[in-house]
């Protein structure tokens, strides 16, 4: 099973995120990679050219990043990399939902552990462990809990809650709306 944190950030937040980033080599790549693709850091001033909603942050010093070739489907000739063979972060970025009312939830998870769902057979190199477990430990810090548990709310986003200019709201169907700790 992966380590995940189910987060909300404005982007005040996530150029805080980039900062932590910037600490360690970490290559930006969509979810689905076109051919041409240039990867860049992740740094605070990237934020501007980061992928809309899902991101595979590469940690590039480590390992390269796996990739295979889409095959079949609308995604026919993009690259898709390989999340469980790869030195890689997944991050979901929050959304405003359609109506623009409510900031849907993101994710942050990497694959560390060996796990039969996954076909892992080694776990994680120590360096990639330790690169996640040292931004989990910073985000857990620094985010404000949310209720449910499971969420953590950015320190902006939890600003704005407070100032009633911000509903939140588990992404997906149905997602419950999440309030902020304190």
């Amino acid at each position: 099973m992966a380590n995940q944190l189910f987060i909300f950030t404005t982007r005040e937040d996530e150029v805080a995120l980039l900062r932590q980033f910037e600490r360690f080599t970490l290559e930006v790549y969509p979810r689905r990679v076109p051919k041409d693709w240039k990867p860049f850091r992740a740094r605070p001033d990237a934020w501007d050219r980061l992928p809309e909603e899902e991101i595979y942050l590469v940690a590039s010093d480590i390992g390269p990043a796996q990739v295979d070739t889409i095959k079949k489907g609308p995604d026919k000739g993009y690259w898709r990399i390989d999340e469980v063979r790869s030195p890689v972060i997944f991050w979901e970025r929050s959304r405003m939902d359609q109506d623009g009312l409510e900031l849907l939830s993101g994710q942050l998870w990497a694959e560390l552990e060996v796990t039969p769902q996954t076909g892992r057979r080694d776990p994680a190199p120590d360096r990639f462990r330790s690169l996640y477990l040292e931004l989990e430990t910073w985000i857990r810090k620094n985010f404000r809990k949310g209720d449910p548990k499971r969420f953590l709310v950015g320190p902006a986003a939890a600003r704005a809650v407070k100032e009633q200019k911000l509903k939140l709201r588990e992404a997906g169907h149905r997602g419950v709306e999440v309030s902020v700790h304190g």
